[in-house]
């Protein structure tokens, strides 16, 4: 009954909210605006206006109970707030919140979200190694990146190079890591890679640079796990030794394989609606899968003129722009869509 009563629900939830509608109740006309009735419950007559409409658009069964709830003000103005309840041999729904108005004439429901938040800040870049502009660039850039997968490493060859030669110093870019589970090296390639960017920003860009244009060479003739992951440590030290850190500190990090960091950084993406690769973040604006060059440029502007910045001139737009043919898909990661 419980199931039932949830399909219910969901069932009310797709008619009503989508539309964010106000439906009316008696004539339309010109009322004048009665204060508000909050706090008080609803007159049988007007109680039952309401439960016959809510039953009408979410095709309630008769064996439901509509049990509505008292009006209480709501910061919307003109409309108090109701709240109405489905039940069924003694199971009940959660709550669903509709707005009524004060004169009790119309109802309303609709979803609020709030924007008060800037989208720059959705995802965080904080404390990961940076490419292009400074810390307060007016476009942060946010990748959720594979350094197995064949995707990212053709976005990452091909988009990345292009945004800092158009854009300068008014892009900031930052990869954080979403390891797919097909993908056997992949969490390795992360964690050696955090191993070195917790000493060495270019380093860090160098190695991942390196990994991804030689993805397919990690696991050598063998093509084995094992020499993949030996490969990876190799390129790791030999990464750390040219850029002069402390050697003691990233063997033992290579030795330590700590994933939290790595699987904090997937939690994050899943949070997110993440279940491929790549996906980035312009300013919060998420962008995934085959997308023309010009669009990425597109969202790039339009964050920079929010940000109260120029846009560089526009350029004229490539035949073969995409800066990748697909993405890779996560095989077993709860939420991922086959």
């Amino acid at each position: 009954m419980r199931e039932i009563i949830g399909g219910i629900v969901q069932n009310a939830v797709r008619l009503f909210r989508p539309f964010a509608f106000v439906l009316m109740l008696a004539a339309v006309g010109c009322h004048a605006q009665a204060p508000s009735a909050g706090g008080g419950t609803l007159p049988p007559e007007l109680a039952r206006r309401v439960e016959i409409l809510i039953r009408s658009k979410a095709s309630l069964p008769p064996n439901y109970d509509v049990v509505i709830g008292p009006r209480t003000r709501s910061d919307v103005p003109g409309y108090d707030e109701i709240m109405v309840l489905f039940t069924s041999d003694g199971k009940t729904s959660k709550p669903m919140s509709f707005l009524l108005s004060t004169d009790g004439k119309t109802v309303a429901q609709f979803s609020k979200f709030d924007i008060s938040k800037d989208p720059k800040e959705l995802v965080s870049a904080t404390g990961r190694p940076a490419r292009g502009g400074p810390a307060n660039a007016p476009v942060v850039i946010v990748g959720f990146d594979d350094l197995e997968c064949p995707f990212c490493a053709k976005m990452h060859a091909q988009l990345f190079p292009a945004l800092l030669e158009r854009y300068k110093d008014q892009v900031r870019i930052v990869y954080r890591d979403f390891p797919l589970d097909q993908h056997p090296w992949a969490v390795r390639a992360a964690v050696d890679a955090n191993c070195l960017g917790a000493q060495s920003g270019p380093g860090y860009w160098s190695l991942v640079d390196y990994i991804h244009a030689h993805a397919a060479d990690m696991g050598g003739t063998e093509k084995t796990l094992a020499k993949a992951n030996e490969t990876l440590d190799t390129l790791t030290k030999e990464e750390g030794k040219r850029q002069n850190v402390n050697a003691a500190m990233l063997n033992a990090c290579i030795e330590k394989q700590d994933d939290t960091a790595v699987k904090a950084s997937i939690k994050t993406a899943t949070d997110l609606g993440v279940d491929s690769t790549p996906a980035l973040f312009i300013n919060g604006e998420r962008l995934e899968g085959a997308v023309p060059m010009e669009y990425v440029y597109r969202m790039i502007d339009k964050a920079l003129v929010a940000s109260g910045q120029t846009p560089p001139p526009p350029v004229a737009p490539a035949p073969q722009s995409a800066p990748s043919t697909g993405a890779s898909q996560p095989a077993n990661r709860p939420g991922s869509q086959q």
